[in-house]
């Protein structure tokens, strides 16, 4: 019981990281399998998001990630389905280092969804005795060390969003941003696109308008060429992909090698 809880140490490992302008690489986790999560920690990678936005990931699956990272240091994030109390602290009580909140617009949105990652006089996420406090036997120290260890993640993926973004980026709980290019070019009309027209600039206006913050920003890349430009144009947080997603890339790429026509195309 004198050990310091293991989340304490992830977390602080990756702040270390984005404290330093250094890259911390990760990978988006769309599958139930906990053994992507062990693969991604022996590889060394630096965090993983566990994504309940989209897809059926459910808490027993965050459950089985948390686990699986242990003994490592990959801090494990999950993307909620909403901005929501009961998916947040669910999320949190069942080992989540962290939240990357979908779909944040305006800076009052921003301090509404930081209520439920803390607790009081921060927040008002309520205590419980589930596996984030060892059911119990490590719940004072968590408690008292939760409002400083937990990542608290707003993405900014709308137009109205970027609109608002000096807004959102005063908010003194965010530990960073993420970005969303895909959502953030349907609502400036270009639904289907990656990067739809002024998407490109305006990812990068809000990378350099959080850095004069001091506030790191995070984003998907979908190669290792724009893996190693994002971590060039100074991105705190790269994914490198999703799991399923690499998958569907490395098996593509080899059946084509191999000169079978395949139509494969994974946007992550």
């Amino acid at each position: 019981m004198n050990e310091p809880r293991r989340s304490r140490q992830v977390n602080e490992a990756l702040r270390a990281k984005l404290a330093a302008n250094e890259t911390a690489y990760g990978l988006w986790v769309t599958s139930e399998a906990s053994a992507v999560t062990e693969i991604a920690g022996a590889l060394g990678l630096d965090w993983i998001c566990v994504d309940m936005e989209h897809g059926y990931l459910d808490y027993r699956a965050i459950q089985g990630h948390v686990t699986a990272a242990r003994g490592t240091d990959l801090t494990v994030l999950v993307r909620p389905p909403s901005q929501e109390l009961e998916p947040i602290k669910r999320a949190l009580d069942v080992g989540a280092h962290g939240v990357i909140v979908p779909l944040v617009n305006t800076g009052d949105e921003v301090r509404a969804v930081s209520q439920h990652v803390y607790y009081p006089p921060l927040g008002r996420r309520g205590i419980g005795g589930e596996r984030s406090v060892t059911w119990g036997l490590d719940l004072t120290r968590y408690v008292r060390g939760a409002n400083q260890d937990l990542l608290f993640v707003p993405m900014i993926e709308t137009q109205t969003a970027y609109d608002n973004l000096d807004d959102i980026l005063s908010v003194s709980e965010i530990d960073a941003v993420f970005l969303g290019p895909a959502d953030m070019s349907a609502s400036r009309g270009a639904v289907g696109e990656w990067e739809g027209p002024g998407v490109a600039e305006i990812n990068l206006d809000i990378l350099a308008r959080a850095r004069e913050r001091g506030i790191s920003a995070g984003i998907v890349a979908r190669s290792t060429y724009e893996a190693i430009a994002r971590r060039d144009q100074g991105f705190g947080m790269v994914s490198l992909g999703s799991d399923l997603g690499l998958m569907i890339r490395q098996i593509g790429s080899m059946t084509s090698a191999l000169g079978r026509d395949n139509l494969v195309h994974s946007w992550f």
